[in-house]
């Protein structure tokens, strides 16, 4: 997620911090979602959102179809933080979106997530 989005949407993130999750893949299709497996690991931003601004946001009609999962992230200093993030079911995972991927891909370079995982993403483009 980037911040700045965000806030354009009137939303008020808080305690940005980049992380990581162990356990799961990035995938893109027509949208993004992460998959579980064993031998990948995603990574992200985290923030504190209040419940009606995440009702707000998971509501608009593009993201409808995402479910919340609980999941342990690590944040850059190593510390575990229990969060929620927003999957898209795999089995609604489809087409290809290059002009997606690359979004995504310039929002992480300029979060700065680490340059294998923006390869990683590189990949669908």
């Amino acid at each position: 997620m980037d911040e700045g989005v965000l806030r354009q949407k009137g939303l008020d993130p808080k305690d940005f911090k980049l992380a990581w999750v162990e356990g799961y893949g990035l995938r893109i299709g027509e949208k993004a979602t992460l998959e579980v497996s064993e031998t990948e690991q995603v990574f992200g931003s985290i923030m504190n959102l209040r419940a009606e601004e995440l009702n707000l946001l998971y509501g608009e009609e593009s993201v409808a179809d995402y479910v919340p999962v609980r999941l342990t992230a690590t944040d850059m200093e190593n510390n575990r933080i229990e969060s929620t993030s927003y999957i898209l079911p795999m089995d609604l995972l489809s087409g290809r979106n290059p002009d997606y991927a690359r979004a995504l891909l310039l929002a992480a370079d300029k979060i700065g997530l680490p340059d294998t995982y923006l390869k990683t993403i590189k990949s669908w483009i």
